[in-house]
């Protein structure tokens, strides 16, 4: 599976870097009318990461391509959504980790203590939702959400704590909803109900 996943990455990064130099493009003018950072293009033409539906889209319309054509080399065989947490406390992990594998059976979810690592998954995975504390030790939660929607502005980030104060503040960072600790069933469904973007 992860070879058929590897080639399906290999083909579009092909046709991608083909399509645009095409157009006459450079990698930062295609990433200015995507409004994603230019990296995020190469890594799309590197075969390191692939584009979600939404880009896939606005890819089409800029390149002047069929929006099947691109779909259909992006299909991938392992669809499952990846969905992460963030809190540099184990324990919180340890109890949130199994409520949100119960309400998303059908999602690869993963927990990291440090927000490097989370940003390095990001970097490798598409990541659809991200559920973040906002105290991370020396690092603001705030921060990291602007660093992996500046990888992929389509992830959903739900900020996670313990004090109501800092709901204001959450509403700047782009992030699509707000949970007070601890983690609940029914919490986390009610927010996979109001996603920006649907899982």
């Amino acid at each position: 599976m992860k070879e058929s996943y590897e080639q399906t990455n290999t083909l579009f990064a092909e046709t991608l870097r083909k399509l645009r130099v095409e157009k006459g493009l450079s990698q930062a003018q295609l990433s200015e009318q995507l409004y994603v950072n230019r990296s995020t293009v190469a890594r799309w033409e590197n075969g390191t990461r692939l584009p979600d539906a939404l880009m896939i889209a606005r890819l089409s319309r800029i390149l002047d391509v069929n929006v099947n054509t691109l779909l259909s080399i992006t299909v991938k065989t392992d669809s499952s959504p990846h969905v992460i947490m963030v809190d540099d406390r184990k324990i919180i992990l340890s109890g949130g980790l199994p409520i949100l594998k119960r309400v998303m059976p059908d999602a690869t979810i993963n927990g990291f203590t440090s927000p490097s690592q989370a940003i390095e998954y990001a970097e490798t995975h598409t990541v659809s939702l991200a559920f973040l504390d906002i105290e991370l030790g020396k690092t603001s939660g705030f921060d990291l959400c602007r660093t992996l929607l500046s990888i992929n502005p389509c992830t959903n980030v739900v900020f996670l704590t313990a004090y109501i104060d800092y709901s204001f503040d959450a509403w700047s960072t782009g992030a699509s909803g707000f949970m007070l600790k601890p983690i609940t069933p029914e919490g986390v469904k009610a927010q996979l109900k109001t996603l920006r973007y649907p899982l």
